[in-house]
């Protein structure tokens, strides 16, 4: 054994220490990389690869003898690059070898020992063998064999080269061993790579070779026909890792401004539906586990989804921390070079190329890190707003009094956001303690006890946070709450500006919002305080603990030389930005925090159970047929309180059932619970087959009329043409532009009121249902084309199908199979026509009712004879009410604008224009100046006076002191100021886009969807209020610091100017690249974020018939489908951001490397170790303070937009003046009512088509006016005029004398009444929706409610002060119009117009309104525009209006008696179906 080792190793075994014996097993011995039994072990290890590998090719080579191991194909380039690394190392060890052997010949003509030469050889045959089998196809080596191989390859490498690195700083020494063993990993690391990219590889073809094997007849659907998916889905390791796969995009933005088409969909498991499904499945798992905590569920399903890319994630910020921390050890050993301590002669350079090294792991791990919880951020977002959407589908009613349609918004726009920023800021956590963690360690090898101080002043700082972290959340959840509240308030103010407008209530709803907005900016400010402070506390902590430890090094002895104390100034630089970052992480987990628990809130919230409802029907016999039984429903679901009583209701397939009933009586309820809305409390209710529903309200979806029709299914042309000719819309698609492909507007706005019910039956009609539930459709049409409804599309068009109307038209009611009569939230009977008349005197009452409005002396003795004659179809349809749309193909709704290019400071200065916003921020900019300067002079001073005899300890740390609480100081005004700044422009801000938005005209509401609007008041006034401040002074902080830290560099090493200079270049030129596309991805995120809130908001508004026509799935993957759209640019702006941070911190990593290495060649002694130190120090924090501002600007550039997007709005053209001042009218004006008409003509914007031709007419004073004309003949735009919605193209209105023009529009519209069309109630109680603004005493309201028929229905809901939910939804229409009646009744204006007012009533309530309208305004000039012809009949005089123009205008005798009169034609169409049903009253 001794010859053989002898032989092996000669007399150098490595065992001098173990008394001379040739072979020992001393661990101690494997560290030294030149041992003999070091070298042993390699030669073995080398020995098994080579035996290994040359089986594998032996076996391949037999089992494959013709093709062998040798395809000649393109290898990928990282297996290239890993085959040319290998063979590099292989040549480099069998040279090493060879050149050993010829030295061992040359000088001891032996070849023994043969340990060094032996050993090189292995090594370099075994590095070739591996580059030979790399050069092959490594895929056709089996997988197994490759993981193993390349794992033993690693493994070994990874050990020796610790073992070797790790000798090398022990014994200060450097040799060629330690050398090669540490090239050997990084060869090593690349076959490993190699290995998992081909097996990857091998997977992909696997799914592709099977899906060419695929069944030819799979569904086409299940393919994404859009191909253009982001880069990121196929780019290899080193792309991902380095953002090259983003060069094509950043290229193509840098040629052009990018457009939506440019913007590559997102790869597939970052697609809403695949994280929100993932997330469902994992839910559910979670309630199974635990059924305590909705919210933990939720929490930890979300955790679940993500683990791993949290944990990889993880593991690159633990990488960061690592290389980042090994930075002050290295500076230690730079000032012991500089000292002439150094451990071996190139230690000066190992370090300058080691520090290169370790920057640029730090950069890629840290830009990992930031990349991929972004990334999880992003899908977390993604899955709650999924889940948001899907949820307020599912919505209970008695939860939607809680979540209002604002609060839902919230959700989705702001509380989702907050949430989904958390796992960005989620590793900083636990970072930012181990780092601080590692720097205590350091901190003691380098002041030892003094570090005590240290610690003591750094818990303190954290428990001195604890209270304000308290405070801060506090503050926070009554942020968002007041911020709820005003969110409300401004949906619900846009939603209705065109009542308030009529009403001329703006200033007041204004006002009302803009106090609310008063409560969140108080709590604003509170917040914004909180975080200044934490601001002041965590900027100041390094400056407090350094002086703390200077003071404990005094006092215990503990020495400070350059080496010591600039390692600790070093270690506590580097943390000084995560420490800076603690406030924003608290922020951050508070908002996150916060917004979590109202989305688990909202998402906990009670569903509707309609599956207790609907029943699956597979008898068709049972198709159609509905059973109640002595049920009772409640909306509030509490059994205590039912909303229905004792409903009883047997309707079997095929019947035609009509409900009616007075005001309030619960017809629509009914409805409601039919369709599983109402909870069923009691008894039992059986509906079988599919639902069509009509609402009494008209829910219209933005797009064109088709789609509006179809609502989700296939075209089937012949069908479609039968649903328009039996819906009445034929004559209305030739008028418009586009026929059925024209656009709709946002809630149907370019349409009449009849033309949206009409469209809505399309819509059921085209379902094919076999339960039509229709909820008053008719009231809102005129006669002629009810008659024409009831006959071909109710009992024509839904033959054989079970059909339930809600109705206050008698006439209607005798050709039903059954008539159900409702009163006080029961059913009182259900019969046939007949029977009902004779059994019911509740339902002759209103039969009675209904004779005496409809069939007078008057309308009898003029219409007798001409009861058959012709019904007028030959009439054109006119101009619909809003034609607006159509002149050119221009569309209504515009793609929204969006600014274009990089507009350099534009957005900023317009922030900081507000409120004496430069004064805040310039004097808070220098006085952050002051704070970068004194941290500056402190550093100098103890540079220059560390080592300096003539100072003394005290006199060095005093001065340090002082200096370190002057920078306090201006960092405390620096933290004011900004808060100053926050809250004054946000102030600023929001007053100009409520003004701005409430003197908007109608037309922009009209084309502009209210999600754009909504978006603006809620996420991008959030971050306006809450990011943009500390962002801006921090962009502009860091900058400073980054600059600050570069000129100390190179006045200190100013050789380094010769690379800097260029490389700002550089930086410069990166950043307008990256700039040219950041601008367009925010741009494209804000414009897609408006599209989901409109979605949202359309939902919303429209999800009961979503449900009833069970859309749900459908509009759910529209919803996802935008959540990526708007996804998809956000991605790629935080990867742009990552993109540039990297090529920047490169950019870093060469100017530190070259500032060292301009240190190690300057000739000894030029410059002090004080000096190298502090350049240092600021060198390795230049990489945090280079990434910090590049961050902050990126993050800023961001947020502007926001201030862009509200800028954008706080501009828009605005109505005429609300007062002038010059030419106000009298008090009493107007006194005689009489309105002059002359010449008017109107049209919606500039160049578009005349909607009102030249109309000229008188109004006398007290006169009651009638307006007729067919359904969209521009009746409601006339009084639009009036209220000057729309100013004259030509002529003008003159009422009382006065030119209506010539005043301002709140003397104007606080002068004339109306009960407008669409009835509309308020968040708030009774007396506030009659009284808004506090001018009528209660026993006034009072006495109005009474003449308004609702005292009773008032006193029974609590009084003046029961609530009113949104849309006034507790209320029925019916009743709403009643409201509004009472408004009029209030209001007492000479000129009252009434617009469609008593559609939605009963005949018996109209009758007695119209009695009330005549005593009350006997002396008032009254406007009435009315589809029923007996409300007009008594009017004073008529005027029709036909396509815009005057028709005829007489009085209503006269107007009978001419045989080519409009009003002749509508009295003769409605007398026809009025005398079909009297014929069946005296039967």
């Amino acid at each position: 054994m001794e010859g053989f080792w002898n032989m092996i190793c000669g007399g150098d075994s490595g065992c001098s220490g173990t008394g001379g014996e040739p072979f020992c097993y001393d661990f101690k011995l494997m560290k030294d990389p030149s041992t003999c039994i070091n070298h042993l072990l390699t030669i073995f290890f080398d020995v098994l690869l080579l035996i290994m590998m040359s089986l594998v090719m032996i076996h391949k080579c037999l089992s494959e003898p013709v093709r062998g191991l040798l395809r000649v194909e393109r290898l990928p380039k990282l297996q290239l690059v890993s085959a040319i690394t290998s063979g590099s190392l292989g040549m480099l060890h069998l040279c090493i070898g060879i050149w050993v052997f010829e030295e061992k010949l040359r000088k001891t003509h032996s070849v023994l020992p043969l340990n060094w030469w032996l050993l090189e050889f292995f090594q370099g045959f075994t590095w070739m063998l591996i580059s030979l089998t790399q050069s092959f196809q490594l895929k056709q080596i089996s997988r197994a064999w490759l993981w193993v191989f390349s794992i033993l390859v690693i493994f070994v490498s990874g050990i020796f080269c610790a073992l070797s690195i790790s000798y090398a700083f022990s014994s200060r020494e450097l040799s060629l061993k330690v050398a090669l063993d540490v090239l050997s990993f990084p060869g090593a690391a690349l076959l490993l790579l190699c290995t998992y990219k081909t097996c990857k590889s091998e997977d992909t073809d696997r799914e592709i070779d099977e899906s060419l094997y695929a069944p030819l007849n799979t569904k086409f659907n299940e393919v994404d026909p859009v191909s253009y998916v982001t880069a990121f889905a196929k780019a290899g390791f080193f792309s991902r890792m380095s953002f090259w796969w983003l060069n094509p995009l950043m290229k193509r933005g840098q040629e052009r401004t990018l457009q939506d088409e440019d913007m590559p969909r997102l790869r597939e498991p970052e697609r809403a539906e695949r994280c929100y499904f993932f997330f469902e499945d994992q839910l559910n798992r979670q309630k199974q586990k635990d059924r305590s905590s909705s919210r933990s569920s939720i929490l930890w399903a979300i955790v679940s989804c993500h683990k791993r890319e949290i944990l990889i994630s993880g593991f690159f910020a633990l990488l960061k921390v690592l290389s980042l921390s090994s930075c002050p050890v290295i500076l230690n050993a730079f000032v012991l070079v500089s000292e002439d301590n150094g451990s071996f002669k190139y230690e000066g350079h190992v370090l300058a190329i080691s520090l290169f090294f370790i920057k640029i792991i730090e950069s890629l791990s840290q830009r990992q890190w930031y990349f991929r919880s972004r990334l999880v951020g992003m899908k977390v977002k993604s899955l709650l707003t999924a889940a948001i959407y899907k949820k307020q589908l599912r919505l209970s009613n008695a939860a939607r009094l809680v979540h209002s349609g604002g609060e839902i918004m919230s959700y989705v726009t702001v509380d989702s956001y907050r949430v989904g920023e958390f796992p960005f800021w989620f590793h900083q956590t636990w970072t930012t303690i181990l780092q601080l963690c590692i720097a205590l360690v350091i901190l003691v090898r380098a002041v030892g006890l003094a570090t005590i101080a240290s610690l003591v002043v750094i818990v303190l700082t954290v428990l001195f946070n604890a209270p304000i972290a308290k405070l801060q959340h506090k503050f926070m959840s009554k942020l968002l709450r007041a911020q709820d509240e005003r969110l409300k308030a401004s949906s619900e103010a846009l939603v209705n500006v065109k009542v308030l407008k009529f009403y001329a209530w703006e200033i007041h709803f204004k006002n009302a919002i803009e106090s609310l907005r008063n409560v969140e900016l108080k709590w604003l400010s509170s917040v914004l305080l909180q975080k200044g402070y934490n601001v002041i506390i965590f900027w100041s902590a390094p400056m407090f603990v350094s002086a703390a430890t200077f003071v404990a090094c005094y006092f215990l002895k503990v020495p400070l030389h350059a080496n010591n104390l600039f390692t600790f100034v070093a270690t506590l630089r580097l943390v000084q930005y995560p420490i800076a970052t603690i406030p924003d992480v608290i922020g951050v987990v508070i908002q996150a925090n916060i917004a979590f628990t109202r989305i688990v809130n909202f998402l906990d919230a009670p569903e509707l159970q309609r599956e207790k409802v609907r029943n699956m029907c597979f008898d068709e016999k049972l198709k159609g047929t509905i059973l109640i039984n002595s049920a009772e429903f409640s909306w509030e679901g509490n059994a205590s309180k039912p909303t229905l009583r004792n409903i009883n209701l047997n309707v079997s397939p095929g019947k035609k059932i009509a409900i009616c009933g007075e005001v309030g009586s619960g017809k629509s309820t009914l409805l409601a619970a039919i369709l599983g809305e109402v909870p069923n409390t009691k008894g039992n209710i059986e509906v079988y087959g599919k639902f069509a529903y009509v609402s009494q309200t008209a829910w219209i979806q933005r797009g064109t009329i088709q789609e509006n029709i179809l609502f989700g299914s296939a075209l089937d042309v012949q069908r479609y043409q039968e649903t328009l000719h039996r819906s009445s819309l034929v004559k209305d698609l030739e008028l418009f532009p586009h026929g059925d492909l024209t656009e709709i507007g946002e809630r149907g706005v370019n349409l009449s009121g009849g033309q949206k019910q009409r469209i809505q039956l399309a819509r059921a009609l085209y379902q094919n249902a076999d339960v039509y539930l229709l909820d008053d459709p008719f009231s809102a049409v005129d006669a002629h084309t009810a008659t024409n409804l009831i006959n071909e599309y109710i009992f024509e068009g839904l033959t054989g199908k079970t059909v339930l109307l809600v109705t206050h038209q008698v006439d209607f009611l005798p050709a039903f199979d059954s008539v159900l009569l409702m009163s006080d939230g029961k059913s009182l009977q259900a019969a046939p026509y007949h029977n009902l008349l004779t059994s019911s005197q509740e339902f002759q009452d209103l039969v009675n009712a209904h004779k005496e409005t409809a069939g007078s002396d008057r309308l009898v003795d003029v219409t007798s004879s001409q009861r058959h004659s012709n019904s007028g179809r030959e009439i054109i349809q006119s101009f619909k009410q809003e034609q607006f749309k159509a002149l050119n193909g221009d569309e209504l709704i515009k793609q929204e604008e969006r600014e274009r290019g990089y507009k350099g400071l534009k957005p900023y200065l317009q922030y900081l224009n507000q409120s004496r916003g430069y004064i805040y921020f310039s004097v808070g900019t220098l006085s952050f100046l002051m704070f970068v300067i004194c941290q500056i002079i402190q550093n100098s001073w103890m540079a220059a006076n560390v080592d300096n005899p003539h100072v003394g300890t005290l006199q060095l740390i005093l001065v340090y002191l002082l200096i370190g609480l002057g920078s306090v100081i201006f960092l405390t005004i620096r933290s004011f100021l900004v808060v100053a700044l926050g809250v004054q422009s946000s102030k600023s801000l929001f007053s100009q886009l409520m003004n701005s938005l409430f003197r908007a005209p109608m037309f922009f509401y009209d084309s502009t969807p209210l999600g754009r609007i909504l978006s603006r008041v809620s996420a991008d006034l959030s971050i306006l209020d809450l990011d943009i401040p500390f962002n801006l002074t921090f962009a502009v902080g860091s900058s400073m610091c980054c600059y600050a830290d570069l000129l100390v560099l190179t006045a200190i090493t100013w050789q380094v100017l010769f690379i800097s200079i260029p490389m700002v270049y550089v930086v410069i030129r990166l950043q307008r690249h990256y700039y040219a596309c950041a601008k367009e991805f925010m741009r494209m995120d804000g414009t897609t974020k408006s599209s989901v809130a409109n979605h949202v908001a359309e939902t919303v508004a429209g999800s009961m018939t979503i449900r009833a026509f069970a859309g749900q799935d459908r509009f759910i993957r529209k919803n996802l489908d935008l959540i990526d759209a708007n996804a998809s640019p956000f991605f790629h702006s935080f990867s742009s951001n990552e993109w540039l941070i990297q090529q920047l911190e490169t950019v870093y990593a060469i100017v530190l490397a070259a500032t060292t290495l301009c240190m190690v060649m300057l000739p000894t002694g030029t410059l002090t170790s004080g000096f190298i130190g502090m350049a240092l120090s600021y060198g390795f924090s230049l990489n945090d303070s280079l990434v910090y501002s590049i961050r902050s600007q990126c993050i800023l550039e961001n947020y502007i937009v926001s201030v862009e997007r509200l800028n954008q709005y706080m501009h828009i053209p605005s109505e005429a003046r609300e007062v002038t001042e010059e030419n106000r009218p009298p008090v009493n004006w107007p006194a005689a009512g009489k309105v002059e008409i002359q010449d008017l003509q109107i049209r919606y914007r500039p160049g578009g088509p005349l909607v009102l031709h030249g109309i000229t007419c008188t109004f006398e004073g007290g006169h009651k006016i009638g307006i007729v004309g067919r359904t969209g003949s521009g009746k409601s735009t006339l009084m639009g005029a009036l209220f000057r919605l729309v100013e004259p193209a030509g002529g003008k209105i003159v009422v009382d004398g006065i030119d209506i023009s010539s005043i301002g529009l709140h003397d104007l519209r606080s002068s004339i009444g109306i009960i407008p069309q669409d009835p509309t109630l308020f968040i708030g109680t009774v007396r506030y929706n009659l009284d808004p603004l506090s001018q009528h005493s209660d026993q006034e309201i009072w006495e109005v409610l009474g003449k308004c028929q609702l005292r009773e229905s008032v006193q029974d809901k609590g009084g003046l002060d029961s609530s009113v939910v949104e849309d006034g939804s507790n209320w029925s229409t019916g009743q709403r119009q009643l409201f509004c009646l009472g408004r009029a009744l209030l209001r007492r204006s000479r000129i009252l117009v009434l617009d469609e007012a008593t559609a939605s009533i009963d005949n018996a309530t109209d009758l007695i309104l119209q009695k009330t309208i005549k005593s009350e305004f006997a002396d008032c000039t009254v406007i009435t525009v009315a589809h029923r012809i007996p409300t007009v009949m008594n009017c004073t005089m008529v005027l029709g209006i036909n396509e815009g123009m005057l028709a005829e205008y007489d009085e209503p005798m006269k107007l009978m008696k001419r045989e080519r009169s409009l009003f002749r034609q509508l009295v003769k169409e409605y007398w026809s179906h009025f005398q079909s049903a009297e014929s069946h009253w005296k039967l």
